[in-house]
């Protein structure tokens, strides 16, 4: 389904703004609204244009533009999750004032000590460093196969300025992280900063973030969750005028398609909890009901989860610090999640056919997704089977659980190799595996793919080594 998103940049909005934000809903005839997983606020199909006055300063993407994304922040997250001791919500607000025109491409500015958003989804993955002021860039544009790391560290002053320079040039083809690196010191004058040590990204289990929380001494902070992803306009408008009324300055949303209002004063504290009450809103959601990514107003992916967290729950079945993705197939895509259900595309040779859909489980290595390396665990499973395979995975979470350090930094990626590769080829689907070489060929066991002679050809079709993609890689 084609949507229309508002984009708010780093997640941040003012209860003003969300006031008319939902006024403009209520003209268009909407009774509820939904958030994106790039923490910015989606409207169903069919929205109008509207004219230049009725938007203000709000930056619509309709469903037939391609332009406009929006900037990802962990501003959410600071003063009421783990953080980085130099990086405030104040530092973040700045460093989000100086992005004056809309991205093109995918920004992501967040803090690793928090796990509540992601790091690496955007094209650019700007990453609060232990230096103040400073921060990681990694880097994969729309064209690039890997992720690469930026030689230098940034300045906070110069995130903006360097995002639109890289901005301009990455249409360039056959461009590197050192080609650009070069272009961009050509063109800026910088304050960049030596890399003194690789990043290194703590694992903690996920945060909950629902219902309402002590943030220091005097004051409280409130998550709110919507099972359906479809929030109240009534509600909402309501809520912006007792937000005025408590002189709460910001809303933040978040990447799970809920929001957090922080600075709820300690006197307010009960009329707020009367408001939620009267409403009827709840905000003890499990831990299982919360920690879920589903793609926007798709409605077999919001059935899908119904039942996998209806099913896990009569099985009493424990995921603290787990989170679960349910995806289209997309081999491209970033997941963020610790274990993701992909959903396999029907041939469309079967589309007229009634077949049952089948699914693809895949986790993410050390069950922690900012490693950005995910094993499929299962493939082909239907929907039935899906309950007893999560079930499985969980308690394989949790028996690895503080036995591995989260090797993370991208020095230990480079070094790792897995023991076991199998590889396919794409012409007859043959296998190779390097547990068992290739006896027809003269190949003994332990071979990896990568060390046979590129005179290999499949011992079936007798298709090139060049035909082969890997299948799934498998520690030892």
């Amino acid at each position: 389904m084609e949507l229309t998103r508002l984009i708010v940049k780093g997640g941040v909005i003012s209860p003003g703004e969300l006031r008319e934000v939902v006024n403009i809903a209520f003209e268009e005839g909407l009774d509820s609204i939904s958030f994106g997983s790039r923490q910015d606020i989606i409207f169903p199909q069919g929205f109008k244009s509207l004219d230049k006055t009725t938007l203000g300063k709000h930056h619509f993407v309709y469903p037939d533009q391609k332009s406009g994304n929006n900037i990802v922040s962990s501003y959410v997250s600071t003063d009421i999750f783990r953080n980085t001791n130099w990086l405030t919500g104040n530092r973040f607000l700045y460093v989000l004032e100086e992005f004056k025109e809309q991205p093109k491409l995918k920004v992501n500015i967040t803090d690793p000590k928090q796990q509540l958003v992601p790091l690496f989804t955007g094209h650019l993955n700007f990453i609060a460093s232990e230096h103040e002021d400073y921060w990681y860039l990694y880097i994969r544009l729309p064209k690039w196969e890997k992720m690469e790391v930026y030689p230098v560290l940034v300045y906070s002053w110069d995130l903006a300025k360097i995002y639109y320079e890289i901005e301009k040039i990455s249409e360039e083809d056959s461009l590197n992280v050192e080609m650009l690196f070069t272009l961009v010191s050509e063109a800026l004058d910088t304050n960049n900063r030596t890399i003194d040590k690789p990043l290194n990204i703590p694992f903690y289990p996920f945060p909950y973030y629902e219902g309402m929380n002590r943030m220091g001494i005097d004051q409280y902070w409130l998550g709110l969750y919507w099972r359906n992803n479809l929030y109240d306009l009534d509600f909402l408008k309501e809520m912006c005028d007792l937000c005025f009324e408590c002189k709460i300055g910001k809303i933040c949303i978040t990447p799970w398609k809920s929001f957090i209002i922080k600075g709820i004063p300690k006197d307010r504290k009960l009329e707020w909890e009367k408001f939620l009450g009267k409403r009827g809103i709840n905000v003890r959601h499990s831990l299982l009901e919360l920690n879920w990514h589903l793609p926007v107003a798709m409605e077999w992916a919001l059935n899908l989860k119904t039942f996998l967290v209806r099913t896990l729950d009569q099985f009493d079945i424990s995921t603290y610090g787990l989170n679960f993705g349910i995806s289209e197939y997309n081999r491209e895509g970033h997941y963020f999640t610790s274990i993701v259900i992909e959903k396999n595309e029907l041939p469309s040779a079967l589309e007229s056919i009634k077949i049952r859909d089948t699914y693809n489980v895949l986790f993410a290595k050390n069950f922690d997704p900012n490693t950005r390396e995910y094993l499929v665990h299962s493939q082909d499973i239907d929907k039935l089977e899906l309950p007893t395979i999560l079930i499985e995975l969980s308690r394989k979470y949790f028996e690895e659980l503080g036995n591995s350090v989260s090797e993370t930094t991208e020095n230990k990626q480079k070094k790792e190799k897995p023991q076991l590769d199998i590889y396919q080829c794409q012409e007859c689907l043959t296998l190779y595996n390097s547990e068992y070489g290739d006896e027809t060929q003269g190949i003994p066991k332990g071979i990896l793919f990568e060390n046979l002679p590129e005179t290999y050809c499949c011992s079936l079709c007798e298709a090139p080594k060049s035909n082969f993609r890997i299948l799934e890689a498998v520690e030892q």
